[in-house]
């Protein structure tokens, strides 16, 4: 079914089990994340909060949707997929990120159905939408009246955590179209919070390019809320050449329904919970943090961008939508696990070596990678370590790569680690790079924003890369595979008997 809100999605969640209601009261003050941690842990159900309160126990006229994304069959069903089809969803996008020729007329006409899709897509923008329901301006904006989560001790404000940040450059090219992402936000008071992205993410590239043709701030707009197509959109990387808005309508089979904002000049998805609406001042920078992160530790503090608020618009009876980061398992750890299969159809269209690509969750999303390949020259894994880390920008940040023959599960650590022990000489196979770009929260590098990469080559060793005869692996005869899978039963042993070969 097609989602054209959250709420169609919170819905069809309860139908399924896979949403609870929590009528006690439950804290924005770090009882939310205790809660959230031990869900995420067993895979457990999105959950409602209908009786929330702050950390001095006032009640919140809002309830609080969290773990909405905590698993990968939820990412999944909020795409309108099942697990098993994500990687279709990265054949799509490399298909749009690149077409290749068409061989003939039969495979071109193969084509256009998908093409003619995608066009129809490019949404709609409405007059009214529930939204803007509710529309609150100058006196009226208080920050106070959501139920703002603060995740962990020590943190100096609370987080808005799941905002999906609206943006456009100052020109008319693809890269100033709208942009969707996804940027904590940290409060500073009832009208103001800090904008914090990374340099490389579209809004701060928009925040850049607009300084240096205007004076004004940044029109932003921040939507706490959308269907769960829009959402998934702006964690996906969708082509340059695609917006998220149509990329969201891909996913849902339907056009998305936009609004014009009430104070800038953005449109947001009608069906929104709640939209803050403001400006991102060029010039106004305060210090961000300390948080704690995905890395499972407290970032740094640094200085962003203040976004000051314009208006506040709403749905009647609005929900808010809220999630934490932490050490893995937590929801982007969930994600990117997700997304990992959207992933693998783009770098296998620029390298069809490529057999798996693998982005271990415990490696914090993206800085380890395990990658295997069919070899089949000398300083060919060199080759896909370099393109793994430039093809896309998603991977800029992984500071870890294993690269791995295809007779190697690349999901599994026992293979790896034995590929690693017995493929590899720790001087001949380790290659490392100083000085590229690294997460700045990623305080083991020696530089805020700049660190070194090392990639691992685990592959069999081909000459002239060594002048030794390579081992045979030990590989027990098919026959005997076979006799002994057919008399096991039989032998009145434990265990389900299945072979360890592959």
């Amino acid at each position: 079914m097609s989602f054209s809100s959250m709420r169609d999605f919170m819905a069809l969640l309860e139908k399924e089990g896979k949403l609870v209601r929590v009528k006690e009261p439950v804290s924005t003050n770090l009882e939310m994340t205790e809660i959230q941690t031990r869900l995420l842990a067993e895979e457990g159900p999105a959950v409602l909060f209908e009786n929330v309160v702050d950390e001095t126990g006032k009640p919140s006229s809002m309830p609080v949707l969290v773990n909405l994304f905590g698993t990968v069959d939820r990412v999944a069903m909020g795409m309108n997929r099942k697990p098993e089809q994500l990687r279709e969803v990265g054949e799509t996008l490399a298909f749009l990120r690149q077409p290749e020729p068409p061989e003939g007329i039969r495979e071109a006409m193969g084509m256009l159905p998908v093409l003619k899709t995608v066009m129809n897509m490019r949404p709609k923008t409405v007059r009214s939408a529930p939204c803007q329901d509710i529309v609150l301006t100058g006196e009226d904006i208080n920050l106070d009246d959501l139920p703002i989560q603060t995740c962990w001790p020590g943190e100096p404000a609370p987080l808005i955590t799941w905002p999906l940040v609206v943006t456009k450059g100052p020109g008319n090219e693809k890269s100033d179209d709208f942009n969707l992402g996804i940027y904590r936000m940290q409060k500073l008071d009832k009208n103001k919070t800090i904008m914090r992205w990374l340099k490389h993410r579209g809004g701060a590239q928009h925040h850049q390019r607009w300084g240096q043709s205007k004076q004004e701030p940044l029109p932003a707009a921040i939507v706490i809320g959308a269907d769960p197509g829009t959402i998934l959109a702006a964690v996906t990387p969708i082509p340059d050449n695609l917006s998220e808005y149509q990329f969201a309508g891909l996913l849902s089979g339907k056009k998305q329904e936009l609004v014009d904002c009430k104070t800038v000049p953005l449109k947001v998805p009608a069906n929104s919970e709640i939209v803050l609406e403001g400006f991102v001042s060029l010039d106004d920078y305060a210090d961000e943090g300390p948080y704690g992160d995905h890395t499972g530790y407290y970032n740094s503090v640094e200085q962003f961008p203040v976004f000051t608020i314009t208006a506040i618009t709403m749905r009647k009876d609005p929900i808010y939508l809220s999630t934490f980061t932490g050490r893995p398992p937590d929801e982007p750890s969930v994600l990117g696990e997700a997304l990992n299969e959207l992933f693998i159809p783009l770098i296998q269209q620029q390298f069809p070596e490529i057999v798996d690509f693998w982005l271990p969750p415990e490696g914090c999303s993206y800085r380890i990678a395990v990658i295997s390949m069919k070899k089949a020259y000398a300083g060919h894994a060199k080759r896909v370590m370099m393109g793994a880390w430039s093809y896309l920008r998603q991977f800029m940040y992984t500071k870890f790569l294993i690269i791995v023959d295809d007779d190697i599960n690349a999901r599994d650590w026992k293979d790896v680690m034995w590929a690693v022990s017995t493929r590899m000489d720790p001087v001949r196979d380790i290659t490392m790079i100083e000085d590229t770009p690294i997460d700045y929260l990623d305080f083991a590098s020696p530089k805020s924003g700049l660190g070194g990469k090392v990639a691992m080559d685990a592959t069999n060793k081909l000459p002239p890369e060594t002048d030794r005869e390579w081992g045979e692996k030990i590989q027990m005869e098919r026959d005997v595979v076979d006799r002994i899978d057919k008399i096991w039963d039989s032998l009145g042993l434990p265990g389900n008997g299945k072979s360890i070969w592959s």
